[in-house]
């Protein structure tokens, strides 16, 4: 009997994996223990062994694919098995409800053919590419008034800027569905437009709109290939304006007449050539208008060469992988839960450096900086308690282990390996450790158990040459230390100034667990396990 195989869940928590590579293929015979896929999760790539003797009969996610925990993945069974039920199966669902689902638009597109003839719903545009709602900042229309195409309706605060909205339409302002001051989403009712005395009631509580906003969408792209055009056809364009009506919005011709700027003069870059508060804004008289000059003054002035930066814009869309997604939103959670604060010290570190080199002169023996920083921490979380914890709604848990973490960066992101009882581990154990971890990260060949765990976490830039930074706390850690590089410069002993070698570490701390003294107070501890190594040793 053929088995189905899910996406299994092989961290606490993963939600989605990839198949990054099929070990075996479709019609392959499967032992028990082959090694079927490896699977990227939101903390490494891990081999997924099979359970069942069989054949593959079916591959649910390729190669590269994503999938949620518990999406068929494959199917095992006897040779030539008929599996046409489990693959219905599986998909009767998704194709339930697109059924479910059609009714509501034959009932919505009923509705929008009861739109009155002549009669204009106008929605809430997208004015910039982010804009999910906006604002009306002010209504230049009100109900009742007659619009015409270009007058200015209202103005639209963005999520950018407070931008004009123009009519396309000719007729009276109806109703207006937004007022001043009130937010609303995009292709939300904004207000109607028709023929006067027009009964509209019936759309005031609501009605399908897409072929309007399409319509509206299409009024602003045409405005937008259509100043395009007109950069490139000027000349025309003046004439055909001085001949005739000078189109013009309500806004640019007040802002005009209050500058003294004579609108034949004036290139619109609205439809048809209208001209809308920014032609007005960036407008720069010719040399014409200007006072006359001599000719010998004109021929001696230097033609001013403007630059126009030339090339193409593009982008390039990379796949966020698994780690990435867990990153982004593990970060994101602490970031905007945990109220964040940072405390900052300088360390002497003339005695680390000398202790460091004479730990190294020892055969088979290689100690970094970074490990003495993990070993004090280790120490001072002892004497500190307070910092070694974790929050929760109902209570605050009081490690009485203490396994420091230590983030390592891999092509993909950040990792953070922790060494299990750090406290009760000497320099050149946490070395090897550290050492032999960051590499395993590297190779995405960590196990989920050794990456979690952590009481307090320690990140590392030194060997970057930062000097100093901050970081966002390891959840469910309280706090997070960072580690800058080893600066020589001139400092103060005994009364004289002498070159000395010193290094800045911050202490992210979680308020709701670590007040600001309790920081305080376990970085002195640091600062003097760190400034004096022997001590660690005693």
């Amino acid at each position: 009997m053929a088995t189905v195989i899910n996406m299994p869940r092989l961290s606490d928590t993963m939600e989605e994996g990839v198949v990054a590579k099929w070990l075996v293929k479709k019609g392959d015979k499967i032992s028990e223990g082959d090694i079927l896929a490896e699977i990227e999760t939101d903390k490494a790539t891990m081999e997924f062994e099979s359970f069942y003797e069989g054949t593959l009969l079916h591959v649910g996610v390729e190669e590269g694919e994503t999938a949620p925990v518990d999406q068929l993945l494959a199917i095992i069974g006897d040779e030539n098995e008929d599996i046409s039920d489990l693959l219905s199966g599986s998909t009767a669902t998704e194709t339930e409800t697109p059924k479910q689902k059609e009714e509501p638009k034959s009932d919505s597109s009923q509705k929008s053919t009861e739109i009155p003839e002549g009669v204009e719903v106008i929605t809430m545009p997208r004015l910039s590419d982010t804009m999910e709602e906006g604002t009306v900042a002010t209504w230049l229309k009100k109900e009742g008034e007659a619009v015409e195409e270009g007058d200015i309706l209202a103005e639209i605060e963005t999520d950018k800027a407070t931008m004009e909205f123009e009519s396309f339409y000719n007729g009276t302002l109806l109703y207006v569905g937004i007022k001043e001051g009130e937010t609303a989403p995009v292709d939300a009712l904004l207000a109607i437009i028709g023929p006067e005395g027009t009964d509209v009631s019936s759309l005031k509580s609501g009605v399908s709109k897409p072929e309007t906003a399409t319509k509206q969408t299409t009024k602003i792209e045409q405005t937008k290939t259509e100043s395009k055009t007109e950069s490139k056809t000027v000349t025309s364009e003046e004439e055909s304006i001085s001949e005739g009506r000078i189109f013009v919005s309500p806004l640019a011709k007040k802002i005009a007449a209050d500058k003294g700027i004579d609108l034949k003069k004036v290139k619109g870059s609205g439809e048809n050539g209208r001209i809308v508060k920014k032609d007005i804004e960036s407008y720069t008289p010719s040399k014409e208008e200007k006072p006359s000059q001599s000719k010998t003054e004109m021929v001696s002035e230097p033609a001013i060469q403007t630059y126009t930066p030339a090339g193409e814009e593009s982008f390039e869309e990379v796949k966020n992988s698994q780690m990435r997604k867990a990153i982004a939103k593990s970060l994101s959670a602490s970031k905007f839960n945990a109220p964040h604060y940072y405390l900052t010290i300088e360390i002497n570190m003339e005695n680390a450096i000398a202790s460091r080199k004479n730990i190294n002169e020892l055969p088979d023996t290689k100690v970094s900086f970074n490990d003495m920083v993990v070993k004090a921490c280790a120490m001072a979380l002892r004497k500190h308690p307070q910092v070694n914890t974790q929050w929760t709604d109902v209570a605050t848990k009081y490690a009485k282990h203490i396994s420091v973490g230590v983030a390592v960066a891999v092509p993909d992101g950040l990792v953070v390996p922790v060494l299990p009882f750090t406290d009760q581990m000497s320099l050149t154990q946490i070395g090897a450790k550290v050492k032999d971890l960051a590499g395993r990260a590297r190779n995405k060949k960590l196990t989920p158990q050794e990456m979690s765990g952590s009481t307090f976490t320690v990140s590392n830039l030194g060997m970057f040459g930062i000097q100093e930074f901050t970081s966002i706390i390891n959840q469910p850690n309280s706090s997070i230390l960072s580690v800058g590089t080893i600066v020589e410069k001139p400092i103060v002993k005994d009364g004289q100034i002498v070159v000395g070698n010193t290094m800045k570490i911050t202490l992210a701390c979680d308020h709701r667990t670590v007040d600001g003294a309790t920081g305080a107070q376990f970085l002195q501890t640091l600062k003097q396990y760190i400034e004096n190594p022997v001590t660690m040793l005693a």
